[in-house]
């Protein structure tokens, strides 16, 4: 299904796929998947937004992948590979962190499973059953093969970053890449069969959820990881330097968050290479991600108007500048190609200045607004829900931000009450308050992380920027959480606020 941004009231719940329930150390696309698309319906919920698929890069995150096309081999449920006869069963369950996924434990243990699902299949699978890997395999070839490759000699480079390969591997000579496509022809077939099981997997999800009227919404960060499949493979589209390494990285500029800013590390796209050419790596990746799911929010979109580029050398962002970014004609160019009107909303948080607003206007995406920034100023502030606009997405908290009971709880006093009287709540029912203003926004989505719909305070919260450490990434939930008052609650919001049936109303 399509969601027509333009003219359609709706709500849902943002909740990463490794934070489902499930036997297996993390969240997947095994049957808690399919049991949460049948609780959002239940609520009256007709959105699903997912952070990232792409497979996890350092600090467990899913901003820092080694490829933007691939999915994360930690969401392949082993269920359906057991019932296709590839693997032994059923898999013993893997036990870790209360509430989190344990990523030391689950990642190789994972691995392990998914290794042995490939020699099954390698064993046993039917004709038929071949002939669709095969014909998958060919026809996402453009981003595949590149990635099989790269995960192959990663492995076999003792996981050290693509530019501390072999000269010849490093630059991509021809002959090297053969012999290495020869040398490690398992190695390369193993990771094409864990991506067509990840492939078949979020299609027949997606294809169910659609099919109960829940729509979902994919995450695509502005830039890659600098040691991924995508560099590796396309060096002339970022700045880099002989030795492979970026000139210049990504990053946000001092403010008063910080004096240092922020540097990330990403390295810069060079867009006039990619102008010439047509956009046609953004446009593949694009046309990926909405295979996968029927809305995509596109992080930092500011950086399409205008980028923070940082020395490489220099240790913090303060030595950056601005540089423009390919505005109005990458969208262009990739809405030319798909044929269609672009699903996307535009992640516009942070210094927004009038050249990204005029962009994200000309685009004709929604922009977000966040609730609990509204209240650390007066009655004019842009993310007051009476100063909303329909063309916005309005959220609680995002997988950035504390959730809407932490954010409560360490409050200044001027602001919570400013919220408690806007709101007319106090700390027990805050959550619900500022699910209830989100839905009664104009807004014409609206989205509460799954940590607000509980009432979970900041120990709960999916990310702290800038930490590394197990509780980010890794947050869990468990069914006996979801009681049935939980859906009640949020489905009467809901459905008060045309965003959901009028039945739920009761």
């Amino acid at each position: 299904m399509r969601l027509d941004l333009s003219d359609q009231r709706a709500a849902g719940v943002l909740l990463h796929i490794s934070s489902l329930p499930g036997p297996h150390g993390s969240g997947d696309f095994g049957p808690d998947a399919y049991r949460f698309v049948d609780w959002l319906s239940s609520a009256g919920q007709t959105l699903w937004q997912w952070l990232p698929t792409t497979p996890i890069g350092p600090g467990d995150s899913p901003y820092q992948s080694p490829s933007a096309f691939a999915g994360s081999p930690l969401m392949v449920a082993l269920e359906p590979l057991v019932e296709r006869g590839w693997l032994d069963g059923p898999s013993p369950p893997v036990t870790g962190l209360a509430g989190r996924v344990d990523y030391s434990r689950v990642v190789p243990w994972r691995d392990a499973q998914l290794r042995a699902a490939a020699a099954g299949f390698v064993q046993r699978a039917s004709s038929a059953e071949r002939a669709c890997f095969a014909a998958w395999c060919a026809r996402e070839a453009g981003w595949l093969d590149d990635y099989a490759l790269f995960m192959a000699l990663f492995n076999a480079h003792g996981m050290q970053p693509w530019w501390r390969w072999a000269e010849p591997l490093r630059q991509r000579e021809p002959h090297a890449l053969e012999a290495a496509r020869l040398q490690h022809m398992q190695e390369v077939d193993h990771w094409r069969f864990v991506q067509w099981c990840w492939d078949e997997q979020c299609a027949a999800l997606k294809t169910y959820a659609n099919g109960k009227g829940v729509a979902l919404i994919g995450d695509i960060p502005i830039y890659v990881a600098d040691n991924s499949a995508d560099v590796w493979s396309r060096p002339h589209l970022y700045f880099l330097g002989d030795d492979g390494l970026p000139t210049v990285v990504a990053g946000a500029p001092p403010d008063d968050l910080g004096p240092d800013g922020q540097r990330w590390g990403n390295p810069l796209y060079r867009w006039d290479r990619m102008a010439a050419e047509g956009f046609a790596w953004w446009t593949a990746r694009v046309r990926h991600v909405l295979t996968q799911a029927d809305v995509a929010r596109i992080d930092h979109f500011r950086g399409f108007a205008a980028y923070w580029e940082i020395p490489a050398s220099a240790p913090t962002a303060q030595a950056g500048r601005w540089v423009a970014g390919p505005g109005l004609a990458l969208f262009k160019a990739i809405e030319e190609s798909l044929g269609s009107k672009l699903p996307i909303i535009a992640e516009d948080l942070g210094l927004i200045t009038p050249d990204v607003v005029e962009l994200i206007e000309a685009c004709g995406f929604p922009r977000m607004k966040v609730l609990m920034f509204a209240f650390g100023g007066d009655g004019t502030h842009p993310y007051l829900p009476h100063n909303h606009v329909p063309a916005t997405v309005v959220y609680t908290s995002t997988h950035d931000t504390d959730t809407a009971r932490g954010w409560w709880d360490h409050a200044g006093e001027a602001e919570r009450h400013f919220a408690g009287t806007y709101l007319a709540c106090a700390a027990d029912d805050a959550h619900w308050a500022l699910i209830r203003a989100a839905c009664n926004s104009v807004s014409r989505l609206a989205v509460f992380p799954l940590q607000d719909v509980l009432g979970l305070g900041s120990e709960e919260r999916m990310n702290l920027p800038g930490t590394l450490g197990p509780h980010n990434w890794s947050w869990r939930f468990d069914w006996p959480m979801l009681d049935d008052g939980v859906a009640r609650v949020l489905g009467m919001i809901t459905a008060a606020s045309g965003r959901g049936p009028f039945s739920l109303l009761r």
